[in-house]
């Protein structure tokens, strides 16, 4: 190779590959990214944070792709944290907020309750305190990573956004761990 540094500034090659963008804020990440990447996914759509409240309330009918997804064979799957949880009791006095986790859960829940009848779409409670703190959304090979920093919402927390390249890198690492939780999770 002529320009080995010139090359290696434009092409990734070691394990940050499957990094494709970075977002000091989940809030940064633009709402075209979510849809495109919700839209594009023809087998598998995990949302798995906590309370997946953001999602109703910045991408508009997302019910309905939700349901146009579930009924072309994607299979759409929630996993929220327990309302009633001791979990869910410490971190709502560590984030100190008016609009609690346990009521964003709850509105989350109302909203999937909407979708009854789409037996495609699963959703499961999670009693994992490793749950709490990290959120992780899968469209097929893609995925948006959020790991909550200390007392922050989820809005202020940073965002990766990862595409699987290899076998056992970043991105298999998170889906490794959600699929943990959902197997150790529990049916709403």
């Amino acid at each position: 190779m002529l320009w080995p540094a010139a090359a290696k500034a434009v092409m990734k090659m070691g394990p940050d590959r499957e990094v494709v963008s970075v977002y000091p804020y989940r809030s940064a990440c633009p709402s075209s990214v979510w849809r495109s990447l919700i839209s594009e996914a023809r087998q598998e759509l995990t949302f798995a944070g906590y309370t997946n409240y953001f999602l109703w309330l910045d991408h508009p009918n997302l019910s309905v792709a939700l349901r146009k997804k579930a009924e072309a064979g994607v299979r759409v799957r929630f996993l929220l944290g327990e309302p009633d949880s001791e979990i869910t009791r410490r971190r709502e006095a560590v984030e100190d907020t008016a609009l609690t986790l346990s009521t964003r859960i709850h509105i989350s829940l109302e909203h999937l309750r909407r979708l009854g009848g789409t037996a495609a779409i699963e959703a499961r409670y999670s009693a994992a305190e490793a749950h709490v703190a990290l959120s992780v959304f899968r469209f097929d090979d893609q995925m948006l990573v959020t790991p909550h920093l200390a007392n922050l919402v989820g809005h202020d927390s940073p965002m990766l956004h990862l595409r699987r390249l290899q076998d056992d890198g970043l991105f298999d690492r998170f889906a490794s761990h959600t699929e943990q939780l959902w197997a150790d999770g529990s049916p709403v």
